[in-house]
């Protein structure tokens, strides 16, 4: 029996002498990473597709079960490593929920500020990068110089540009530098200004308007039925969003909206990151007047390490040290699925603990790989440059989609 990947790739390549065959990826630079999408051609219409992923096989979940807890951390960072930091904290809170970890205060407003700076950045290199694809390639100069002032502040903060490790299970590596709400300041208003110039140059765009609107729909029925989250969900119509539906880190405290859109199409894919964008500005801007002082790191000793004169002065110290360095993060028997609103949508940990300083088993819910496997459908019956600017506005990060 073959597999409906052989079976639909079969089919695709029975084509009559009007038809050709198409490769689109996974090295052409409109492909947004290393994916194929094979299409059959009736002129430039698709009137058959079949994707495949494979191409980034990185092997998190086999790698997330060889180191202990600790070491997991950087590995989520290449998940979706236009976001890092959302990775971290994920995955961090999902451990921190299966040992019934209480994070401090401070650690929990400096990550809900973190998550949402990435899912600016995020959302700024999505359209950028989407404008470039259809040709408006200003667009892509005002998000990106935005991306690098919070690139900029999360070197100072991590010490690393694009991939950070800068959560810890039980609270954060260090605290917030000085300045940094100077700097915070600065980045929120060359935000704003940066959305209102690219709204100013493309919601009345001719060429933009006809380049996006009606063009990769993705009904409700649809976005429901293929596993969809985010930005891609609620652009189709469903106000779901996690920190409203499930909320954690006081996101119930804040003031903010859910934008929503009507048609599910390129135009409004692209309407709603840019209004979350807004709505990420909000809850910063209400984060950090709320900012408390006070530790960074949990004070469970299962977790953190003591301080250097308990480990020089006591040997109870000395001991505890030993065992974290020794012998790693020990969570109790059991398992755990815990989620997060990440850039992209929904993002899920399930951990399987048992016992030892290693997880038994790690599964990743990433929200990519879902867009992915649905693309082949969406662009049937479009042309071909509608099927670029349509990957372009569902935001697929290979990263996400390695199995």
């Amino acid at each position: 029996m073959k597999s409906n990947a052989a079976q639909q790739k079969i089919h695709i390549e029975e084509c009559d002498g009007n038809e050709m065959i198409l490769n689109l990826g996974p090295s052409h630079p409109a492909f947004h990473g290393a994916i194929r999408t094979q299409i059959r051609l009736d002129g430039e219409t698709i009137v058959a597709a079949a994707s495949e992923i494979g191409y980034l096989h990185r092997c998190f979940e086999k790698h997330a079960e060889q180191g202990n807890y600790q070491q997991v951390i950087p590995f989520t960072d290449r998940l979706n490593y236009v976001s890092s930091m959302m990775n971290n904290v994920g995955y961090c809170r999902a451990v921190e929920d299966l040992m019934g970890i209480n994070v401090p205060e401070r650690a929990i407003f400096i990550r809900v500020i973190i998550c949402e700076l990435s899912r600016i950045i995020d959302h700024l290199v999505c359209v950028g990068t989407n404008l470039v694809d259809l040709g408006a390639l200003t667009n892509f100069w005002y998000t990106f110089n935005v991306r690098e002032m919070v690139y900029d502040m999360f070197e100072k903060i991590s010490g690393a540009r694009l991939t950070y490790s800068y959560t810890r299970i039980g609270g954060l590596s260090r605290d917030l530098y000085d300045g940094f709400m100077d700097d915070l300041k600065v980045v929120i208003k060359e935000t704003e200004k940066a959305v209102s110039d690219v709204k100013g140059l493309i919601y009345k765009n001719r060429i933009f308007l006809d380049r996006t609107v009606g063009v990769g729909v993705v009904t409700k029925e649809q976005a429901l039925d293929w596993g969809f989250t985010g930005p891609v969900l609620r652009a189709s119509g469903v106000p779901f969003d996690v920190r409203k539906a499930e909320p954690y880190y006081f996101y119930d405290t804040y003031d903010f909206d859910v934008p929503v859109g009507e048609h599910g199409d390129t135009y409004d894919r692209v309407a709603v990151r840019m209004e979350e964008i807004i709505q990420s500005i909000r809850i910063i801007q209400q984060c950090a007047a709320r900012m408390p002082q006070g530790p960074i790191i949990t004070a469970d000793p299962r977790i953190k390490l003591p301080d250097k004169h308990e480990v020089y002065g006591s040997i109870e110290g000395l001991m505890n040290h030993f065992k974290i360095v020794m012998h790693g993060i020990t969570p109790p028997v059991g398992e755990i699925y815990s989620r997060t609103e990440a850039a992209n949508g929904e993002l899920g940990y399930y951990i399987i603990s048992d016992g030892t300083q290693h997880p038994f088993r790690v599964r990743v819910r990433p929200p990519c790989f879902y867009f992915f496997a649905a693309y082949e459908h969406i662009i049937k019956g479009q042309m071909v440059a509608d099927a670029i600017a349509t990957l372009g506005s569902l935001n697929i990060v290979v990263g996400e989609c390695d199995r």
